[in-house]
């Protein structure tokens, strides 16, 4: 009998997700399996519930088949021989996660990673994204009415949005919203702010999410090539939005156009223009993909060169939340009770809060923790056809060697002591 083994978060007391919920644990056992769940405080599903499908609930995670997490699991809770699958967020050469990739190397642990779960066009097909868009929007929504309150004296009817852990699930999040967005068509936005701009960079999962948010405000979209022209013909009592995509974010370095599938495939060639619309923006979300090849999209020189009395650049809402990543400011993430930081970019210092000169960032690591019942079930859903094929493996063959689809080999990063192929690069960040 084959065994699964889901571990308790430990990422931080806010991670209550789990990567399988009791309903999708009750299928394995009825096949004929068996589920193993280390007991936790913080886990949405009690252990009560696991228990009741079937599930043993013990610390001993040892004779497990494979082992499911969500976010990283400290080295001392790593298994040595048994393969693993959570998000290691290790393939950027993240330096903090280093240690814990060169552990599981050197045991021999097999490790998958949920993040390269991804189609024939590199499309995720395992994700918390929406989610992650949804409380990072809300979360940005709630410092940008705190900010305008605090720090410049102007009262909104965003200082009523609450953190998006406050809220009992999404729905009630959109619908508290749309109260909002009712008060700001009838009575409009103060002069000082208007014409409030919220800039979107990227256009999958996580962009989704946060338009899902913003369509309970009364928003009108601008393409950023208009935006210059919008700032002389807008109405306060609108929001605008502007979708940015990677053609209005870089050009070449060659000087010839740009096309999308040279940018994926060469990414350094490209430099980042997007200065130029940096004075029109009054929230900046960031939800594209970045990795350290890419241009930088928002610099610190460029947020010094706005950093005054009269910036209109309020807060930014980094929902990739890439430490020194492509968003400067971002120096640190926070947690769900304490989102935002200011950044201050003639120093390069941050402080928490919501008071100081600068740029109020928002950046908490794992968003969507706080919808984490809604965020589960809806993982676990899209994660349970794989696990099956993930138990029934032999995974003493190399990898390529299995029956396991297609997307499931693409994820390994490590088997039997070494880095696959395609993932051969992390050397180089090993040794640093």
């Amino acid at each position: 009998m084959k065994t699964l083994g889901i571990v308790r978060e430990t990422k931080n007391r806010w991670e209550a997700r789990v990567p399988l919920n009791p309903k999708a644990a009750k299928k394995l056992i009825q096949k004929g399996f068996e589920v193993i769940v280390q007991p936790a405080t913080i886990r949405i599903y009690r252990e009560e519930e696991y228990k009741k499908v079937g599930a043993v609930i013990s610390d001993d995670l040892s004779n497990c088949d494979l082992i499911l997490g969500v976010k990283e699991i400290h080295i001392p809770d790593l298994i040595p021989g048994i393969p693993h699958l959570f998000f290691a967020h290790v393939i950027k050469g993240q330096d903090y996660n280093m240690p814990m990739l060169q552990y599981m190397l050197d045991n021999k642990i097999t490790l998958f990673d949920y993040e390269k779960i991804v189609d024939k066009k590199s499309r995720r097909l395992v994700f918390f994204g929406k989610f992650a868009g949804n409380a990072g929007m809300i979360d940005t929504l709630w410092g940008l009415g705190h900010r305008l309150k605090l720090q410049h004296g102007i009262d909104t009817p965003f200082f009523k949005v609450k953190r998006a852990y406050e809220y009992e699930t999404v729905h009630d999040a959109i619908e508290h919203l749309k109260i909002i967005g009712k008060e700001i068509e009838e009575n409009g936005l103060p002069e000082e702010i208007t014409p409030l701009n919220i800039f979107i960079l990227g256009y999958g999962h996580v962009a989704y999410g946060c338009r899902e948010i913003l369509n309970a405000l009364p928003i009108i979209e601008i393409d950023p090539e208009n935006l210059a022209e919008h700032q002389k013909n807008y109405q306060n009592n609108k929001v605008y939005l502007s979708n940015f995509k990677e053609k209005h974010l870089v050009e070449r370095k060659d000087g010839n156009e740009f096309e999308l599938e040279h940018f994926f495939d060469n990414c350094a060639e490209y430099y980042s223009r997007f200065y130029q619309y940096l004075p029109y923006c009054s929230v900046y979300m960031n939800a594209i993909f970045w990795n350290t090849d890419c241009p930088v999209y928002l610099k610190k020189t460029d947020l010094e060169k706005i950093q005054g009395e009269k910036q209109k650049l309020v807060i930014i809402g980094d929902i990739s939340c890439d430490i020194n990543g492509s968003v400067q400011a971002t120096v640190k993430a926070n947690y769900p009770d304490n989102p935002i930081f200011i950044y201050n970019a003639k120093t390069g210092e941050a402080s928490d809060g919501l008071v100081g000169e600068g740029f109020a960032d928002m950046t908490v690591d794992n968003l969507p923790c706080e919808f984490s019942k809604e965020a589960s079930d809806y993982f676990s859903k899209i994660l349970e056809p794989f696990i099956e094929k993930l138990l029934v493996c032999d995974c003493s063959k190399s990898i390529e060697g299995t029956d396991l689809p297609d997307e499931i080999k693409g994820a390994c990063i490590t088997h039997q002591g070494k880095l696959q192929p395609e993932y051969e690069y992390l050397e180089e960040f090993l040794k640093i």
